[in-house]
């Protein structure tokens, strides 16, 4: 997982809209302006949200749901396995750092396939792997043989990491997961590489 940069122009803040339980047309509006923005991509899983795969506008901190404090901050379009998940543990888990915090990526750190806490006693960083799943060991390893794929495909197309998912990109963006494994692991900047969907 990587830092969520929250646009202050966007389209959810400047169409002034709120998410209401049950309005499904409102709702569909922020998922789709969230999809846009997120290019197609689930913040938690960091996997493309394919046509056929269940999303869900999460509320990160499912306690402003429904108050007058929920807001675009706290929504984000993800895996509705990862939301269903999350919904219930949230309690367990307090403090935990929000997926905008400007030192996100210092604090939790890509470490060859895995996530974990810069500091032993990061006590809000350490809940957020934990609420997230950010350590499970299926996801991981799922992530791990893609980088370990992608790798020996590189060497036999035979180019340059950027041309390399520039081609995967063209060819079907559901080729590509796991996106601040790849910039950590490729050192390129996969997320400028990413078009905006339309």
């Amino acid at each position: 997982m990587r830092r969520v940069i929250k646009n202050d122009d966007s389209e959810v803040k400047k169409s002034n809209l709120g998410y209401i339980e049950g309005n499904s047309n409102n709702n569909l509006k922020i998922s789709k302006i969230l999809y846009k923005e997120q290019k197609g991509f689930c913040i938690y899983t960091e996997e493309y949200l394919g046509r056929a795969d269940a999303r869900d506008i999460e509320h990160f901190d499912p306690t402003l749901k429904g108050t007058s404090d929920d807001s675009y901050s706290n929504w984000f379009l993800v895996k509705h396995q990862w939301n269903k998940e999350k919904s219930s543990k949230w309690a367990d888990y307090q403090p935990v750092l929000h997926p905008t915090a400007s030192d996100f990526n210092e604090r939790i750190v890509y470490d060859d396939g895995d996530y974990r806490v810069s500091e032993l006693d990061d006590q809000e960083a350490i809940n957020l792997i934990k609420l997230l799943k950010l350590d499970d060991i299926i996801l991981a390893d799922e992530r791990k043989k893609y980088i370990q794929r992608k790798a020996k495909e590189l060497s036999i197309y035979g180019v340059s990491p950027e041309d390399f998912f520039k081609i995967l990109i063209d060819d079907d963006i559901k080729q590509i997961s796991y996106l601040r494994a790849i910039h950590e692991e490729f050192k390129i900047d996969i997320w400028n590489l990413l078009p905006n969907p339309q």
